[in-house]
């Protein structure tokens, strides 16, 4: 059997994550302290007691969910004895999640993990201003097929295929009009379903190229490790370690497509048969199944969840 670590991303957020494990293991504790120094802010009770719409801010929902990954790991490590190292093969996260993922494999500090996670947060919400760009969920067109409605729905503006889910579910990002041509377009190629999402910005395409600048600074800034494990990227779905190539990753990222679809094949091709979602929600585990059918996936969102790993892995 052989295991990666996944890491959930924006849209997993819900208010009262991680409270379970922040009241019953002080390992948890100490996460969310970290977080709550790093951003000086006290977003642990933000997490734990909402207002739903300020914890549904870009810029909370994104240092919060990796709060709540990594609070998760280190309760697999102090009562368990699971780790990167001993137990995964590699680590992935979506979007966001990915940061969670370098700091789980040791890549980079929990502290600027946070830190850096606030600026993008309000570096993609300060990118576009509202009403402008838009995203949408096409259902039942491959990558391929939605990434030509993307093209021809441009005409001129941007549209581009931000998220590539799989299963069939492949989002498109882009300029409003754009995207709701690339709705009704989607509708005429075969798609069961085109929906609007409800989102605040148009993540992971062009017009997130002030954001990609904001990072590439606040991240020449920091210190990034070599990762305890390999870490299969959003923009390469393929697994890498070196430090600089996963800083210039980080960047691309940002206007990228999130090629999530092609990570887990391609941890399914190496070997990878059970997938362990780390924090928030079970909606990579649920992907899982659509993408690699012969492997399982796994989540880890309640203390209740370290025993069933435990079990699942024999330690």
């Amino acid at each position: 059997m052989t295991v990666a670590f996944t890491f959930p991303g924006q849209g997993s957020q819900a208010v009262g994550m991680g409270k379970a494990f922040a009241d019953n293991f002080a390992a948890a504790r100490a996460v969310f302290q970290e977080v709550d120094d790093a951003l000086s802010q006290k977003l642990s009770a933000l997490m734990f007691e909402g207002p739903e719409d300020q914890l549904t801010l870009t810029a909370n929902a994104q240092p919060a969910l990796m709060a709540v990954s990594l609070a998760a790991l280190r309760v697999l490590e102090t009562e368990a004895g699971i780790t990167p190292s001993k137990h995964a093969q590699f680590v992935a996260g979506h979007s966001l999640g990915e940061y969670s993922a370098l700091a789980a494999a040791g890549s980079l500090t929990i502290a600027d993990t946070a830190r850096l996670l606030r600026i993008r947060g309000n570096a993609m919400q300060a990118a576009v201003a509202p009403g402008v760009g838009a995203m949408a969920a096409l259902l039942g067109l491959d990558f391929d097929a939605a990434a030509a409605v993307a093209k021809e729905a441009a005409q001129g503006d941007i549209c581009q295929a931000a998220n590539d889910n799989g299963g069939g579910q492949v989002v498109v990002s882009g300029s409003k009009a754009a995207v709701e041509r690339a709705v009704e377009l989607a509708k005429t190629k075969g798609a069961k379903r085109a929906v609007m999402l409800s989102v605040s910005a148009p993540f992971h395409c062009a017009l997130m190229q002030p954001a990609a600048d904001a990072m590439a600074e606040a991240l020449s800034n920091v210190t990034i490790s070599m990762p305890v494990v390999p870490l299969v990227g959003n923009v390469t779905a393929i697994a890498g370690s070196d430090p600089e190539e996963i800083r210039r990753n980080l960047v691309t990222q940002v206007t990228g497509t999130v090629r999530w679809r092609e990570s887990v094949s391609y941890m399914a091709a190496q070997g990878v048969t059970r997938f362990v979602e780390i924090g928030s929600g079970k909606v990579l585990t649920g992907l899982v199944k659509r993408i690699a059918a012969e492997a399982e996936g796994v989540s880890v969102s309640q203390p209740d969840d370290v025993a069933t790993l435990r079990s699942h892995l024999g330690v």
